[in-house]
């Protein structure tokens, strides 16, 4: 129910993160990202993710195979993929045969609806392209899998020859769809143009047939949020997006800013709503995954949203939020920030302290002390969304409860080219725990490979359970390019134990040190959880 008592609308939301947003240009994510993202939509409570095209490449079959492992509680996995090829049986198609192996409950087929597209660009004719739509969509629907018919161009085949536009949604229904989406994949529609003929199809197709009609918008006008919303008010009920607007070209509609309009402002249920809280930290967990810098100025989420520099506004802010936010920050678990004044997030700050030591409070001297280094940190480039480990590790040493695990005495990387025996580097490294030294080498892929392997041969002498860890992903950015090969970078490594996946991170001019940083935290975020089990053992 709505704060008046009123029934709340449910939308079914898609999420294609995974293969519209993976088709962005820099975007490439690999199957360990890909189950990653996977896991957060489904605790947003996201009804479907469309998570690849298993007829594209191998990686995406093997992410299918991996997937199903993975007990989801609210999402339908979906497979992505196209209507038969031209003048074959659909029992013939390769593709087909693909996104059937992929397994998914729920599939979602593309085909065309601009009459342009069929006979200049698949080469065929109006009738076989019906046909097309038809057969595959049937032949899904006899396997026993939910089918969502993307009608692709549509609202450019609309304008251009409506008649058989409207064709392609009849064909799709006669073939078994359930769902109607409407493609504006150029990008190029407008509200009215879009209002008008989803309008059109939900009182005439969708009435008519008992389907649903839904939205698939891409953002070339900069207009995809605004024509996914007048789409839902004229009676979609399916609406497809990206995380952060990922997507070809100018990207996709972005659902961080979707989600609060429809289901904060307009009634309609997107996402659980205990989650909206996580909307912000998901889109900045996304953002990490994919390797790129969360845009400061996004809506609700961004770093930006709530961001307040001019004396009016903070003025304002401080005696009435109201004044100058449109919703509440915490509503998106984002969080207000004075620019001019440096205050900013204490409450999110503080509530992490208290993890470590409760007894703190927001006027204890470590409280400030924490912060302070935390502006200082993030002023040379660290960031803690995607690196929790690493600010653990950081609140434990400034509440005196951290003790160095081992010192490094030293340490030297050796490249080599050309290869030999398929390693180009080797590290070797001396250090000392309680007083006794250990000095070792080894060789690896590349410096940072090899370096990882030296740290860890040394330290399992002391430590065996360090034994259980290997690392799973190694990001790299460059938070500056005007110093060209000198640039600050920051270096993401995420670790595992088998039971436990965690993520630190690491800043410095220099490539090798900022790895060095983080292979450290991640080591020693390891030690401190043994050392805390064994503790809680003994109390």
């Amino acid at each position: 129910m709505n704060a008046n008592g009123t029934p709340q609308k449910t939308l079914a939301l898609f999420d294609s993160t995974l293969r519209d947003g993976a088709q962005a240009e820099g975007i490439s994510f690999s199957v360990p990202d890909k189950l990653k993202i996977v896991e957060a939509l489904d605790g947003l409570g996201v009804r479907y993710i469309e998570a690849g095209n298993p007829g594209s490449n191998p990686k995406d079959l093997d992410f299918f195979q991996q997937v199903a492992h993975i007990q989801l509680k609210h999402a339908k996995l979906t497979g992505f993929g196209s209507t038969r090829r031209r003048d074959i049986n659909v029992e013939d198609d390769k593709n087909v045969a693909s996104l059937l192996q992929a397994n998914t409950p729920a599939v979602a087929i593309f085909g065309k609806s601009w009459d342009f597209h069929v006979t200049e660009i698949l080469r065929t004719t109006l009738d076989e392209n019906l046909a097309m739509i038809r057969d595959t969509l049937a032949f899904f629907k006899t396997k026993g899998k939910e089918v969502i018919f993307d009608a692709e161009h549509y609202f450019d085949g609309y304008k251009n020859n409506p008649e058989y536009a409207l064709q392609t949604l009849e064909a799709a229904v006669e073939g078994g769809d359930t769902v109607l989406c409407l493609c504006d994949t150029n990008g190029g529609a407008f509200p009215d143009e879009i209002a008008a003929a989803t309008k059109l199809v939900v009182e005439t197709i969708a009435k008519k047939h008992g389907v649903e009609v839904g939205i698939h918008c891409h953002n070339d006008g900069g207009m995809a949020v605004a024509n996914t919303i007048v789409a839902v008010e004229a009676g979609a009920v399916h609406v497809q997006g990206t995380l952060n607007g990922l997507g070809e070209r100018c990207g996709n509609a972005n659902l961080c800013t979707i989600i609060p309009n429809l289901q904060a402002k307009r009634g309609y249920q997107c996402i659980l709503p205990e989650k909206m809280a996580d909307l912000a930290p998901t889109a900045a967990y996304a953002a990490e995954i994919a390797n790129i810098k969360l845009n400061d100025r996004d809506p609700y989420v961004g770093k930006s949203a709530f961001a307040h520099k001019g004396g009016m506004h903070i003025d304002g802010v401080n005696k009435a939020s109201s004044s100058f936010e449109h919703v509440d920050p915490a509503l998106v678990g984002n969080e207000r920030r004075f620019l001019m004044s440096e205050v900013s997030g204490r409450a999110t700050i503080l509530s992490k302290i208290q993890r470590v030591m409760p007894s703190v409070t927001k006027d204890s001297p470590e409280t400030e002390s924490i912060i302070g280094r935390l502006k200082e940190l993030e002023h040379m480039g660290y960031q803690f969304e995607g690196a929790e480990s690493s600010f653990k590790l950081l609140v434990h040493k400034h509440l005196g409860k951290y003790k160095p695990f081992f010192e490094l005495i030293h340490f030297k990387i050796i490249g080599e080219q050309p290869r030999k025996n398929g390693t180009s580097s080797t590290a070797m490294i001396k250090l000392a725990v309680d007083g006794k030294e250990e000095i070792t080498a080894a060789d690896g892929d590349g410096p940072v490979h090899a370096l990882d392997r030296a740290l860890r041969k040394a330290l399992e002498v002391f430590y065996p359970e360090l034994k259980q860890v290997h690392l799973t992903d190694y990001k790299v950015r460059v938070l500056e390019t005007r110093s060209a090969t000198a640039s600050k970078v920051r270096v993401l490594i995420e670790s595992t134990d088998g039971e436990e996946a965690w993520t630190t991170v690491g800043v410095s001019n220099d490539i090798i040190e900022a790895s060095w940083i983080a292979l450290v935290d991640s080591m020693e975020h390891k030690l401190l959880k043994e050392l805390e089990k064994k503790m809680r053992v003994f109390m």
